[in-house]
């Protein structure tokens, strides 16, 4: 039985195995984001805080792309999924954050869950398929390393987390809404 925290939260296990481990503080930090960008409308999604042209509804879409990178295209060699198939990386290298702009209100958060949901999927296939956290994802990086799960989950997991302290800047910024 998981914990859930007020804010919807699952807790991630306090003596888990490595397994559970990791993808208890993945979970944590996908529901955390989540948390941040809740209820939010078109002006709250692209609300910016000082300086910076970060945005909630950008984070939502560029953490998509990031889920669907690690998951599906590196781990699994699947061909990108859309949008990412369309996109010319080389106009716009930051097209997943600067395009939410044009979006609908719901669609970054749609678009966020919808990969994330396809993640897990992605996940549980690869331990299914007897490897366990020591398999390598089957796209090599330019250099010819591959990261093995173990690493893709732990660079989630800092994705994450690093997003997550921006999310609770904007998210103030956009209702005076705190917390962690």
């Amino acid at each position: 039985m998981t914990d859930i925290d007020e804010h919807g939260r699952p807790e991630p296990p306090v003596a888990g195995d490595e397994l559970a481990t990791l993808l208890g503080f993945l979970e944590f930090h996908r529901a955390t984001l989540a948390w941040k960008c809740e209820g939010l409308d078109a002006a709250g999604l692209a609300a910016t805080v000082g300086a910076s042209t970060m945005t909630l509804g950008g984070m939502l879409k560029h953490l998509a792309y990031v889920e669907d990178h690690w998951f599906s295209y590196c781990l699994h060699g699947r061909d990108r999924q859309p949008p990412w198939d369309t996109v010319d990386w080389g106009a716009d290298r930051d097209w997943d954050w600067h395009s939410a702009a044009e979006d609908r209100p719901e669609a970054p958060r749609a678009l966020w869950e919808e990969t994330v949901e396809r993640s897990r999927r992605a996940v549980e296939e690869a331990l299914a398929g007897g490897g366990g956290l020591d398999q390598l994802a089957r796209r090599a990086w330019r250099d010819g390393r591959s990261p093995n799960l173990r690493w893709i989950l732990v660079h989630m997991i800092e994705e994450y987390a690093r997003h997550n302290g921006h999310a609770d800047l904007l998210r103030e910024a956009v209702d005076g809404k705190t917390g962690e």
